[in-house]
């Protein structure tokens, strides 16, 4: 987790440099948005784990950004956890921890981390089967700390429906690769949720018509 495809998309394309780090030029695109989106979801302090961190330059400008909070990435992916500690190293950041080999897909991964204040995934669920969603949502309510929140940014269907030709092209690619992932709908997200104690909060429309789910737990 998340699946290695050969996808038909920009977002799976890595380079690596002499440093050991991957550069992706799809989270050079949306890292300044995120942030400017988590400023008024984030809390005031605290600790984020980021599942499935991929190359690692997200996490390491969300930990140069919000100072004040503790930033944990992970991922399954030991290339990519390689260049997650390359970017970590090079920050030199004290609130930056060293990436966790995590498979948030599977069941039981919420004994693992704690009691994070928040957890945020990036461009994961459409990459993943529905069971695996599940599953992932489910462990995240059970390891979030009272009053936390699960954050999810990526593509979504709206209701059930894909809004624009670019989706429901991207989309079918995917499922032709393999039929069990795919884009999911935002309303059954907040089923999922819903159904492990979480509640709806704020939804954000992102840029290439990208969505930024909000997740909480009571406290």
């Amino acid at each position: 987790m998340p699946r290695r495809l050969n996808l038909p998309d920009s977002a799976s394309v890595a380079t690596p440099d002499t440093a050991g780090k991957l550069f992706a030029p799809s989270a050079a695109r949306n890292v300044a948005p995120l942030i400017d989106a988590l400023k008024d979801l984030l809390p005031a302090e605290g600790e984020v784990l980021e599942i499935a961190s991929g190359t690692g330059q997200h996490i390491a400008a969300y930990a140069e950004a919000f100072p004040a909070l503790t930033w944990r990435p992970t991922e399954i992916d030991a290339t990519r956890r390689a260049s997650i500690q390359a970017y970590v190293d090079e920050s030199s950041l004290t609130n930056l921890a060293a990436p966790q080999d995590l498979d948030a897909t599977a069941p039981g991964w919420a004994a693992q981390v704690g009691a994070p204040d928040v957890i945020l995934l990036s461009n994961l669920l459409h990459l993943i089967s529905t069971a695996e969603a599940q599953t992932l949502i489910a462990e995240a309510a059970k390891a979030l700390a009272p009053g936390g929140q699960l954050l999810i940014y990526g593509p979504f269907k709206r209701d059930g429906v894909l809004v624009s030709e670019g989706d429901q092209r991207f989309d079918a690619d995917l499922r032709a690769q393999d039929p069990e992932i795919g884009y999911k709908s935002d309303t059954d997200v907040d089923a999922f949720a819903a159904s492990h104690g979480l509640s709806k909060g704020t939804l954000t429309e992102m840029p290439a018509n990208n969505l930024l789910l909000q997740q909480k737990k009571p406290l």
